[in-house]
């Protein structure tokens, strides 16, 4: 598997950790090496510092020394003679302690060679010190001449101005590689971070082509399937584990599609089994009775009965067209052209089409919930059909002068349209897909009216129900979503 061209979800994020663990050992590497030049730096920068106090705190003991030396000699004083001493040892552990903060062979030579200077002068000293004869007048005035001074440390002083300027070399190398560091830090320091972030992208563009895009893909191709786009074929690309996915859910597709096919094809031929029944006692009776009257029109006698067996023959033949009329319209695939109505005036626009009937019949129509009407996503046309069979039949089973009630009631969620009749009550229960018509008191009904209204609200993913109570007439509910798509009437 090859580290640039990841096959696998786990390699990928193999690859995204690394260039993170990467970009965090990168700043800390550069606050590290920073750190320790810094560090580094400081601490040599001390050093130098230390020894520059030192060595003039030699050179202050050592001149210091030679002037109690000269009072103890000169002056006899008593102090001066108890103190001499003293210097001797803090000089010598200020050289020890200078020689511990050496670094170098070249300090350490320095340091010898200064620290030989003073045991030079400290033995001249001490001869000084000790010589019973120095107190003679012409030897005190030669001690107190301050060219005897200089004399005696010449030596030193040149070995003490040779090892400083040593140590001010060091110093300015010192300053050169903090100059040359700071020059170049700005560029140096940005290079790993620059590397980082490459990687970082890298492997960002490589997650989003191998990853993410697909993925995408496959959850669009999936919601496109689950809406029934069954021969959809998700492109199958990415790693391993999100192509595997597509070439799954394309295989679970075809055979969704396939048993689908079957299913239809069973559905069919169940809807054909129990259509045929209906169709054959539709037809079978209209027939019979087209027959009866034929063979009334053998024996009539006058010309009335000729023409009343006549126009028995043409209303069951126009009767027998209207139900095959309407199971045509019951089996044509419903395809809804939704917009935003107010179901109000889906009600309205029906009952300004039976108006007549209602006047007719001197029926009171009663109007609830109007003001709680809202705006529903349907296609007004099938609804309109649908309501208008709903209302037609509650007009024709109500009796004159009897009261209608609509009802409109707002449930925030649904919306609900009831219509209540006065009449005797449906002889039957009507259920969605069955073509059974009931008994119907209509002369010129089909049957049809209610499995119409049934598959239009199924259509609109709407509720039908009815509630029948026998005496007090029956109860049409229509219960509708409020959900809002995007036309507007």
């Amino acid at each position: 598997m090859s580290f640039f061209s990841p096959k696998s979800l786990n390699n990928l994020i193999f690859r995204h950790e690394i260039a993170i663990l990467f970009l965090v050992a990168a700043m800390g590497l550069i606050g590290g090496v920073s750190a320790f030049f810094w560090q580094q730096n400081s601490a040599e920068s001390v050093r130098i510092n230390a020894m520059f106090y030192l060595t003039e705190q030699i050179r202050g003991e050592l001149y210091a020394q030679i002037q109690e030396m000269i009072r103890a000699r000169i002056l006899e004083d008593a102090h001066a003679l108890e103190t001499y001493p003293e210097y001797s040892r803090s000089i010598s552990e200020l050289f020890n302690e200078l020689r511990r903060k050496s670094n170098s062979r070249k300090e350490d030579q320095a340091i010898q060679e200064l620290n030989l200077s003073y045991r030079e002068i400290q033995v001249d000293m001490n001869n000084i010190f000790s010589n019973p004869y120095i107190a003679d007048r012409l030897s005190k005035i030669q001690i107190l001449n301050p060219t005897f001074a200089q004399q005696m440390v010449g030596k030193f002083e040149n070995r003490y101005h040779s090892f400083k300027s040593l140590l001010r070399g060091n110093h300015e190398e010192l300053d050169k590689t903090l100059e040359i560091w700071t020059k170049f830090a700005p560029f140096i320091i940005p290079i790993p971070l620059i590397i980082a972030f490459i990687i970082v992208f890298y492997t960002r563009h490589i997650m989003r082509i191998q990853f993410i895009a697909p993925i995408a893909n496959v959850m669009e191709g999936a919601g496109k399937i689950s809406h029934g786009k069954l021969n959809y074929q998700i492109k199958e690309e990415g790693v391993e584990e999100v192509s595997e996915l597509a070439n799954t859910i394309n295989k679970m597709a075809d055979e969704l599609s396939r048993n689908r096919e079957a299913l239809l094809e069973n559905e069919r031929q169940v809807a054909l089994g129990s259509l045929i029944p209906v169709v054959a006692h539709n037809i079978r009776n209209p027939l019979a009775s087209i027959r009866a009257s034929a063979q009334l029109l053998e024996h009539a006698d006058n010309k009335k009965e000729i023409n009343e067996s006549k126009q028995a023959i043409i209303d069951t033949i126009d009767r027998l067209g209207r139900w095959v009329s309407s199971l045509v319209s019951y089996l044509h695939p419903l395809e809804p052209n939704l917009i935003n109505v107010d179901a109000s005036r889906l009600v309205d626009a029906v009952l300004e089409v039976l108006d007549n009937k209602i006047k007719e019949k001197r029926i009171k129509l009663v109007k609830n919930g109007w003001e709680d009407s809202v705006l529903l996503n349907v296609d007004p046309d099938l609804m309109e059909q649908a309501i208008y069979s709903l209302l037609a039949n509650a007009i024709d089973a109500s009796s004159e002068s009897s009261i209608l009630k609509i009802n409109i009631i707002n449930n925030k969620d649904t919306l609900e349209i009831r219509i209540q009749d006065s009449g005797s009550g449906l002889l039957f229960e009507p259920k969605p897909g069955n073509l059974e018509p009931g008994p119907s008191t209509k002369r010129y009904g089909t049957g049809l009216g209610i499995p119409i209204a049934f598959k239009i609200c199924q259509k609109h993913n709407w509720q039908l129900d009815f509630k029948t109570k026998s005496g007090k007439g029956t109860e049409v509910i229509i219960k509708a979503p409020i959900n809002l798509g995007k036309g507007f009437s």
